[in-house]
């Protein structure tokens, strides 16, 4: 899953590719190689201080080998005056928040509600700003766009085709596996 989304970065003209691994993994060709945090905040950390000093940042889960090389420009180019972009999908189905007990307290307006993806972009003295807190702060961290609005920073979301699915269950796999082999075969005809 890697490999397609390295690929799909190169192919956005994204060149400096810092990748968090599990310790004793070497890093891809072409990539610098960090190893990852016991978060995935903390392992953002560890890649933003090995990557080049540019004025954004683009943080991206290979999670998510789907992902269309025109995203990532998407995401960069919607940061105009926000402090971050992130792509996302507007939830399609009802939404109702329920207490401990599981009873219905609320349906929420399904309009106003977008499912967070990668990639994100991020002005780099920004998210270098916003992962200045505690390792506590890291942990509760669900994606590092909550990090910029903790600390006050815009964010913007960019709409994701529905193929920007993250992989994580055995069902996930399966569907990206025959996406990407579909993929794979319309590229060789």
């Amino acid at each position: 899953m890697l490999e397609w989304s390295l690929a799909a970065l190169r192919a956005a003209g994204i060149v400096e590719i810092v990748v968090a691994l599990p310790a004793g993994s070497d890093a891809p060709a072409g990539c610098v190689g960090v190893r990852g945090g016991e978060t995935r905040s903390a392992s953002v950390r560890a890649a933003l201080t090995a990557a080049g000093e540019g004025e954004w940042v683009v943080v991206h889960d290979a999670a998510r080998p789907l992902v269309e090389p025109a995203l990532f420009r998407r995401t960069l180019d919607a940061l105009g005056d926000a402090d971050c972009a992130v792509a996302a999908a507007q939830v399609a189905d009802t939404v109702k928040e329920a207490g401990p007990d599981h009873r219905v307290v609320a349906t929420l307006d399904r309009s106003r509600l977008w499912a967070i993806q990668t990639p994100q972009a991020f002005r780099r003295s920004v998210l270098e700003r916003a992962l200045e807190v505690g390792d506590d702060v890291l942990a509760a961290a669900t994606d590092d766009a909550w990090l910029v609005e903790r600390a006050g920073g815009t964010v913007v979301v960019v709409p994701a085709p529905p193929g920007n699915f993250k992989v994580t269950t055995p069902h996930d796999l399966q569907v990206a596996e025959l996406l990407l082999r579909d993929r794979a075969s319309d590229h060789s005809v």
